[in-house]
């Protein structure tokens, strides 16, 4: 597919990343729609306020993700009708109508702007407007399959994985029955390991070389729009996991000689390929070219108190932990104040101080609990929950400061101090030329204690004022005791110090 032609007017140039950046996803269907209920007439892309836009650059985001601005599928949008999938619906959107449904932006039908988003010229001034804001703008590309009223499923049958009629007739739930004038063919509906079959998706063949470069053709038009791309369920795109997954249905054909995340690497070389990935595969897409990858794992142990996980994850060296994307939710995982609730002091602050990129989901900010299926153009209207705004906004004031991007950063041992719980603890810090930060974070429900030995990063001469800003407290600390024994640090179960040290 042919990019479309861009604005003749010559665009901003991107804006340089820099390091550990702030990302913010936008669910872009129901925030038109909530901009439009606000404003009392229908708004897109196109006319959504400057404001808005503002507003995400005061708060120190570097890139707005965009998501679900494709074209969407009218199949999908029967199979997101059908009763089996509707039983979430009332618990986001009460007296919900069938006008509310919209179908999945993870089927996508075609890389065009769906109508009711804008289209190709409101995308290019969208991104023109946050490159003058010093921000980039991420869209989606779904590579592992298609909708399954995509044009390919039409006229390119061959770029998917398909069964025989003896395979429909086994199992018809697992396939895309598609009548012809020679015969019926029989595609795959698209599947990870664990789960049943996706109703609404064809399975793609990543084995087929014309597949492969219909692809990365559309890659290409998707990167003329935007700076950066967020690759949905990466990890099956891999060679040998496709081949897990789909060998018996395809006939011997053999995987080629590279894996599509390299040539998609050389298709696309400017832009930032961020990588929805799970299952140990994060490493290797990495590897592969991808600039930063989801960590599922450290999501899964915060939620999960696993304070052991936790810190084997956050030992790795800088150069791994600064490539993932860390978070407490994104359209795919529960609201963090329904999942996290009294725990958002520890988990917030972990997620917002350490290396990688820091992702944060609309509604988030705010405290929404409300967890939106993305079958659904809105959800019902939450209040701002105060505490959960103050919190964040403390939290993302101080991570803009230099040093969270600029400065070195640290994971600190911490030694047991008059009993057993220094283990529930977690303490790093980043320090510059300018500027010391340190974070102390209990992730268990019991009060914990230790002590952090700081050896030569203070001087036994000097005196030290930690201002804690996450809770407005400061303590006044001698250079000897810091030298000498280190800090003691106490904090209550699921709470946090984000100290800013200075000298005296």
């Amino acid at each position: 597919m042919p990019a479309p032609k861009s604005p003749s007017r010559a665009p901003a140039p991107a804006p340089s990343l820099r390091a550990h950046p702030h990302l913010y996803e936008i669910n872009t269907w129901a925030w038109l729609e909530e901009l439009s209920l606000r404003s009392k007439r229908s708004i897109k892309l196109a006319s959504v306020p400057d404001a808005e836009w503002d507003s995400l650059v005061a708060r120190g985001f570097d890139i707005v993700w965009l998501m679900g601005v494709w074209k969407r599928s009218r199949a999908a949008r029967r199979v997101a009708l059908e009763p089996a999938g509707t039983a979430s619906y009332a618990d986001a959107l009460p007296g919900w109508k069938p006008k509310d449904v919209v179908g999945s932006p993870y089927a996508v039908a075609e890389y065009t702007p769906d109508p009711r988003i804008g289209d190709w010229d409101a995308l290019d001034r969208v991104r023109e407007k946050l490159r003058k804001r010093g921000m980039s703008l991420f869209l989606d590309f779904v590579g592992n399959h298609t909708a399954l009223d995509h044009p390919w499923t039409r006229k390119h049958p061959e770029f998917y994985v398909q069964g025989t009629k003896r395979d429909f007739d086994r199992d018809p739930s697992s396939f895309l029955r598609i009548a012809k004038k020679g015969g019926p063919t029989f595609l795959a509906l698209a599947r990870d390991l664990y789960f049943p079959p996706w109703r609404d998706a064809a399975q793609l063949n990543h084995f087929h070389p014309g597949m492969r470069a219909a692809q990365l053709d559309d890659l290409r038009t998707i990167a003329a729009h935007c700076d950066g791309v967020r690759c949905d369920m990466a990890m099956l795109q891999l060679n040998d996991i496709f081949a897990k997954i789909w060998t018996p249905l395809l006939d011997g054909e053999p995987p080629p000689a590279t894996e599509f995340w390299t040539e998609a690497r050389a298709a696309v070389p400017k832009v930032i390929l961020l990588a929805e990935a799970y299952w140990g595969t994060e490493q290797r897409l990495l590897d592969l070219g991808i600039a930063f990858a989801y960590d599922k794992v450290l999501y899964d142990a915060v939620r999960d108190a696993n304070v052991d996980q936790v810190r084997a994850s956050v030992a790795a060296p800088l150069e791994v932990q600064s490539r993932f994307a860390r978070f407490l939710e994104n359209h795919d995982e529960a609201r963090c104040a329904a999942t996290f609730g009294a725990r958002l002091p520890a988990a917030g602050t972990l997620m917002s101080t350490l290396p990688g990129m820091r992702l944060y989901h609309q509604g988030e900010l705010e405290g929404r609990k409300i967890h939106l299926p993305i079958q659904l153009r809105m959800a019902a209207a939450e209040p701002p929950d105060p505490a959960a705004v103050a919190f964040f906004d403390k939290v993302l004031r101080t991570t803009n400061e230099a040093v969270f991007h600029e400065g070195q950063w640290s994971l600190l041992p911490v030694m047991p101090e008059g009993d057993g719980t220094s283990g529930n603890l977690i303490v790093y810090e980043w320090r510059s030329e300018k500027a010391w930060k340190m974070m102390v974070v209990n992730l268990s429900a019991n009060p914990s204690q230790g002590r952090v030995h700081l050896g030569d990063r203070v001087s036994p001469t000097a005196e030290y004022t930690f201002d804690d800003q996450l809770n407005d407290v400061r303590y006044p600390r001698h250079g000897e005791e810091l030298h000498n024994i280190g800090l003691f640090v106490r904090r209550d179960g699921f709470q946090a110090h984000l100290f800013d040290i200075t000298s005296a």
